[in-house]
């Protein structure tokens, strides 16, 4: 049963949408507006670096596990009371994160602020397609889709000013209005669905499931201080999560009532769309992780103008979403995705060519028309794959696209991390192999004096410097990596349909 009463009509569309961004953006805002902030709790928890990261670990993980839950847990208890319960627990976590004292009150309190925020975007997404009627899903996309792609771009600059000019415990008390407001408007206008009584919770596949991404999860988290498989927990995790993840494979596909159903991966639709939105996560989440130390580390910005200067690429996806929202139905979407897609790879094509002295301009510019060609693929991708898709799975299909998001955004996150130290002590090695005193590039007449290589100094000097120009050359290895991972992603348009819309009925004589 959608939102709509049982005489069919609709129960204040305008509002439940309202409500359910309000939930949505909250969830999704929290993923990265806490980033900022980590320097400062670190210092007031006296932990170390790579301790504080679990304030970020905690929340990731507990979201990915507690995600595909979303489905069953809707069809077993009705959607609107999970939704409820849902914004309630989180508005809750986040205030005892913001009063937290310890490193461990924390990590538990993101552990629950994670899991009861995970099922928060894909019912609000449900909601949306079972709201509005399938010729303006593609408009509903576009409003849905504003709050789930511009959140995590605006988060670095909400969470840098409330740092920087009040204190990082309001990162975690703005969720306090936002919350009551989407609980409030939650409670009047969501319509409850119907609640099958009948279906049963597969604790044996949610523990697979559950294990395999968890492993997964922990082996991202931790490749790059581990050094990757050089440690035993590393092996093990990967080794474990593969195991369980083929295990989960065969019980869903023999199983009578598996945790997940196998019919929704026999729409190629969804299919494709769950395959390319892994590629989303990558793009998003990956820039979104390079730029803020980009521009903080090398350009020598404050964090505040870093957020600025981030945010353009936010109203980039605005503007596209509001355009495109009007072109789906008229235009066939793969064209859509065609032309977005196109604009990542232009922009990230621009951003390899980046340098030390690089100005303003050309970061705002990158940003916005990387941001615009975010738009013109997420609504018409999220449209396209739920077109064909059967209404009895949406619960369950809205959570796999965003796990398959979120796994996405760990995995691109933890590649171009590596690549980034890596290449930088590659590059390194190779720029400091051709200085020598041998060298008529090297000679004090073509040095700069606080070059020179006679002293310590000057060597120390000289040395700083290779470092900021190999670190710069293997932030153009990571922009070059993701535009040769957007243009191979292209040719997976081939296997989508154009969702067909259903016209009015026509009149009868």
């Amino acid at each position: 049963m959608s939102a709509t009463r049982q005489s069919g009509a609709p129960v204040h569309r305008g509002l439940v949408a309202i409500s359910i961004m309000l939930a949505t953006i909250m969830q999704v805002v929290d993923m990265t507006i806490v980033n900022v902030a980590l320097p400062h709790m670190q210092g007031a928890m006296s932990a170390t670096q790579d301790q504080i990261s679990w304030v970020l670990t905690s929340y990731i993980v507990a979201a990915a596990i507690a995600t595909p839950l979303s489905g069953v847990l809707a069809a077993r208890v009705g959607r609107k009371r999970l939704m409820l319960w849902s914004i309630a627990t989180f508005t809750v976590a986040s205030m005892l994160c913001g009063r937290a004292e310890t490193l461990g009150e924390m990590v538990f309190f993101r552990l629950l602020q994670g899991t009861a925020g995970a099922s928060l975007v894909p019912l609000s997404q449900a909601v949306l397609l079972d709201t509005y009627p399938r010729e303006k899903h593609g408009s509903a996309m576009a409003m849905w889709g504003m709050g789930v792609m511009v959140g995590p771009i605006l988060g670095p600059t909400l969470g840098g000013y409330l740092t920087e000019y009040y204190s990082w415990r309001w990162a975690f008390y703005i969720n306090l209005p936002v919350g009551i407001l989407a609980l409030l408007g939650t409670t009047a206008f969501l319509t409850e669905t119907v609640r099958d009584a009948s279906r049963r919770f597969d604790f044996f596949g949610f523990a697979l499931l559950g294990l395999a991404i968890g492993a997964l999860q922990l082996a991202l988290d931790r490749g790059e201080t581990l050094d990757w498989f050089a440690s035993r927990t590393i092996i093990i995790a990967v080794i474990v999560s593969g195991l369980a993840f083929y295990m989960f494979l065969v019980h869903m596909f023999t199983a009578e009532k598996p945790f997940i159903e196998p019919g929704l991966f026999r729409d190629r639709n969804f299919s494709t769309g769950v395959l390319l939105m892994f590629t989303m996560g990558v793009m998003l989440f990956s820039t979104m992780a390079l730029m803020p130390p980009f521009l903080q580390t090398l350009r020598g910005y404050p964090v505040i103008t870093a957020g600025l200067l981030l945010a353009p690429r936010g109203l980039g996806t605005m503007l596209a979403m509001n355009v495109v929202g009007r072109l789906i139905g008229r235009v066939d979407t793969r064209w859509l995705l065609l032309f977005g897609f196109s604009l990542m790879a232009v922009s990230l094509w621009e951003m390899a060519g980046f340098n030390l002295d690089v100005g303003t301009w050309p970061i705002v510019h990158t940003g916005i028309v990387q941001g615009v060609g975010l738009g013109f693929v997420f609504i018409p991708l999220t449209t396209t794959a739920f077109s064909t898709l059967a209404p009895k799975f949406r619960n369950e299909g809205t959570a796999m696209f965003s796990l398959m998001r979120n796994i996405g955004s760990s995995v691109g996150i933890s590649v171009v991390i590596t690549i980034l130290g890596r290449q930088a002590q590659i590059n390194h090695a190779d720029l400091a192999s051709v200085i020598n005193p041998f060298r008529l590039s090297t000679l004090p007449t073509a040095l700069p004096r606080a070059w020179d290589l006679a002293g310590s100094t000057g060597a120390l000097a000289l040395n700083g410097e290779v470092g900021r120009q190999a670190l710069m050359i293997a932030y153009l290895d990571d922009f070059r990596l993701m535009m040769y991972l957007t243009l191979l992603a292209v040719p997976l348009l081939l296997l989508l349909r154009p969702p067909k819309y259903v016209q009015s009925a026509p009149r009868t004589a």
